[in-house]
């Protein structure tokens, strides 16, 4: 009987809500457990195996000197690494201390600073070992996992839409709202996968699955009449760590 490949999930810094995109599967999750051996996800369950792993899911960011030796440890056991999510792939909205001065939170934040262990920064995973994949989102579009998943077990590139979310806004019939209310609006700069979710209901999109492919920000500050430091600090938040100064 052949070998099942076998997938590991792996959390560092993070929600958890990328893997619970995963759990809230489903049905299909059903059909995936029969395809591969999860060997390593303790979200799920405390049964594990040694790897190596063929496939490893990655969410969250490294904020600690432990986060740094893990990773690498995680790495040397991967065939295929792939990370999931805002944190993974760009240091999610804790990248936000990035920015700022980390003691001083500390002290603001926690009754006894002295028991915090603390990195500066918050940084993507493909900052310290090589990523195979990197899938947006906060938390991923779980279609577009299961997607990610099936192309690495059968040896093929994911087909993921490096499209904006404005093609999701015209797929589903939605009325521009810059255009038509004047609401500010990321969708020109970011990355589709939502399903233009936040436009469907007279929202502006907050940029929750991270730059589009090539994106144009400077044409967008103009439209939106604001300088360029200041439609980076509009992108400031779940991906933080690639808004720029």
């Amino acid at each position: 009987m052949a070998r099942k490949p076998t997938l590991a999930v792996w959390k560092f810094a993070s929600c958890d809500g990328c893997q619970l995109s995963l759990l809230d599967c489903e049905d299909e999750i059903l059909s995936l457990a029969g395809e591969v051996d999860i060997a390593y996800f303790l979200e799920a369950t405390r049964a594990t195996a040694e790897g190596p792993y063929d496939l490893s899911l990655v969410e969250g960011s490294v904020t600690t000197h432990h986060d740094m030796e893990r990773i690498r440890e995680v790495r040397k056991v991967s065939k295929a690494l792939v990370t999931i999510g805002a944190c993974a792939t760009a240091g999610g909205v804790q990248a936000l201390k990035n920015f700022a001065d980390v003691d001083e939170y500390v002290s603001v934040v926690y009754a006894t600073p002295d028991y915090i262990s603390t990195l500066d920064s918050s940084t993507p995973i493909s900052a310290h070992v090589p990523v195979d994949f990197e899938l947006n989102g906060c938390p991923i579009n779980k279609r577009q996992l299961l997607e990610v998943i099936t192309a690495f077990l059968h040896g093929r590139r994911p087909e993921i839409p490096t499209s904006s979310v404005c093609m999701e806004c015209k797929r589903r019939g939605t009325v521009c709202v810059m255009v038509a209310h004047g609401t500010p609006c990321l969708g020109p700069v970011t990355h589709a996968g939502c399903g233009a979710l936040c436009p469907g209901y007279h929202r502006g999109c907050y940029g929750c699955f991270g730059p589009a492919e090539a994106p144009n920000p400077e044409s967008l500050a103009r439209h939106l009449d604001l300088a360029e430091p200041d439609l980076g600090r509009l992108r400031r938040t779940f991906y933080a760590g690639t808004s720029g100064d």
